[in-house]
């Protein structure tokens, strides 16, 4: 199943635009980003989206925290997390990457390689990533809004987070991070770019079972007592 948890949220109609183009190419999972200051807004669309988009593509929100400050990104996630599917911080800041990798409530580090001449991933970073299952986040429009040096720069960063990826094993997901119905590709056009960057296709469907699995685990979050236990109705 092919989900994008990162496709910028905007009004109703921009919405249904985007999600309706998605689903022309191939897309059956989105989730529109919205900040911390538009979040809590963002959810009063649910019921319109739905209707609109009924049949067509499935969808959900995602928090997407943007802030050098560790304890306001501490304190937004502790107020959002029971009502976000997904909770992403935009990356690029080492100590703000750090900190996203070290905290358990966080589902996706994005983007750590932001405004950076390295991937903004190490090893050790990597080892957290793992232990406290962060997935670690690529987009799509960092290659298609980039030419040249630019772009060579960010082909570089993702290639090192692979060799990391492939010798830690932690979450990789691919977003588009797509603003516009521009910026929407057919799956298989996505899949092919990653391709040529260096991930094989069986990389490319873990990403999509990752994103997917962020979303179901999620969805019972509040059944869960802590990590691998889950609370359940005892009908016998």
């Amino acid at each position: 199943m092919f989900f994008d948890l990162n496709v910028k949220g905007d009004s109703l109609g921009n919405n249904v635009k985007i999600a309706i183009q998605a689903s022309d190419y191939g897309w059956e999972h989105i989730n529109f980003s919205y900040n911390q200051n538009d979040f809590k807004n963002a959810l009063t669309l649910r019921d319109e989206l739905n209707d609109s988009l009924d049949g067509i593509i499935d969808f959900d929100f995602t928090l997407e925290i943007k802030s050098t400050n560790v304890n306001e990104i501490r304190k937004h996630v502790n107020n959002f997390r029971s009502r976000a599917s997904c909770i992403s911080v935009i990356g690029g800041d080492l100590k703000v990457n750090r900190a996203v990798l070290e905290n358990i409530k966080i589902d996706v580090l994005s983007r750590p390689y932001l405004n950076r001449f390295d991937s903004g991933i190490n090893q050790v970073l990597a080892k957290e990533a793992v232990r406290n299952n962060v997935a670690i986040e690529l987009c799509f429009k960092d290659v298609l809004r980039t030419y040249l040096s630019p772009r060579a720069k960010v082909i570089s960063n993702f290639r090192d987070i692979f060799a990391l990826y492939r010798k830690f094993d932690f979450p990789l997901i691919l977003s588009s991070r797509a603003e516009s119905v521009f910026d929407i590709r057919t799956t298989h056009d996505f899949c092919e770019v990653f391709k040529q960057v260096g991930l094989d296709e069986d990389d490319i469907a873990r990403s999509f079972d990752t994103a997917g699995a962020i979303l179901e685990y999620n969805g019972d979050r509040e059944n869960l007592i802590f990590n691998g236990v889950r609370r359940v109705d005892d009908e016998a």
